[in-house]
């Protein structure tokens, strides 16, 4: 479904500049922008992709990955299509860079039913870029917010200041992904920058009544260096100790070729990380990956893949000692 897109201007010779992510796209008669699905139309920005959703699914919320957000629950994900990146390593490269992979239409409101009939606690926005699809993220977390559900948004946090601004009242919890913390790195490989995406960052990490994460997929040769973790773990740490951080370890996709992420190199740089953040933990390795106490060592929730269970944690407290520990239930 075409609507008529937020956040543009419109510019001399009918052309339009979007004004929804950094990349600013001025966008001529007939073309679209970065992202592939918002379209200039006459004079007019449409995004193209309203209600279309290319994929739906409960999934564990701790494969968003969210491990501080209601731990154990399911949660109804859909994603769309399109994307402002180009990561060469993409893990969903079918849908992010096919702006015309089949679709199925949902009302926001149908959108909250599904989620509702399945027994969901919310509703993710994930599996693409969730933020190019926002007319429609924007109208849905209003209603899900209206019904008692949970937004979250699974992100690459490539959004200008001010629509994040306006959908940062209707958020619960948030993943960010912090692909690296070498700008070149990111022009290269990704088709972005790095400033826009640690703002993003900051500006959620302020909301304390929003759940934030950080995810970072370590692949080798590019962003494994300690340096670069020492800078990107300094950073999460001047937004807040406790954020908790994901290292997810890279397997070979799309037009990346690179070995996979050594167990080694993971473990190394979860210590680094360690040294300055509270939680830190390994993902796409398998095994387990628990939270324990900080101040009595107790264990909080068990984690086995997909199997979570909450042990000592009594509305966002350690059982054992009573310290709180930053979790949103």
């Amino acid at each position: 479904m075409e609507k008529e897109a937020r956040y543009y201007v419109r510019r001399d010779g009918g052309k339009v500049q979007c004004r929804l992510c950094p990349h600013n796209c001025v966008i001529a008669e007939g073309k679209a922008g970065v992202c592939g699905v918002r379209r200039n139309r006459e004079g007019t920005l449409f995004t193209m992709i309203y209600g279309e959703v290319s994929s739906a699914a409960m999934d564990p919320i701790e494969k968003k990955p969210l491990y501080h957000f209601h731990p154990g629950s399911q949660i109804f994900s859909v994603g769309t299509v399109g994307c402002s990146f180009r990561c060469r390593f993409c893990q969903n490269h079918g849908i992010s860079q096919d702006p015309d992979y089949p679709t199925e239409y949902y009302s926001p409101a149908d959108l909250a039913g599904a989620a509702e009939r399945q027994g969901s606690i919310g509703i993710a926005y994930t599996y693409t870029e969730p933020l190019v699809w926002f007319e429609y993220v924007l109208d849905a977390s209003r209603i899900a917010r209206e019904r008692g559900l949970k937004n979250v948004y699974v992100t690459n946090g490539y959004i200008n200041r001010e629509p994040l601004r306006e959908l940062l009242p209707y958020a619960d919890a948030f993943n960010i992904d912090l692909k690296s913390y070498n700008d070149d790195f990111y022009r290269k490989t990704i088709g972005g920058s790095l400033a826009p995406v640690l703002d993003a960052i900051a500006e959620v990490a302020a909301h304390k009544d929003v759940c934030l994460e950080v995810t970072t997929l370590v692949i080798p040769g590019c962003n494994d260096g300690e340096g670069e973790m020492e800078m990107i773990r300094d950073f999460l740490a001047s937004c807040g100790r406790e954020i908790p951080f994901h290292l997810s370890a890279y397997y070979p996709r799309y037009e990346f070729d690179a070995p996979p992420t050594p167990g080694k190199t993971l473990e190394r740089l979860k210590e680094i990380a360690g040294r300055k953040l509270a939680y830190v933990y390994l993902g796409n390795v398998g095994g387990s990956s628990d939270t324990r106490c900080r101040e009595c060592g107790s264990l909080l929730v068990e984690r086995n893949g997909y199997r979570t269970r909450v042990v000592n944690l009594d509305a966002g407290r350690c059982a054992r000692c009573g310290k709180t520990a930053p979790f949103f239930i």
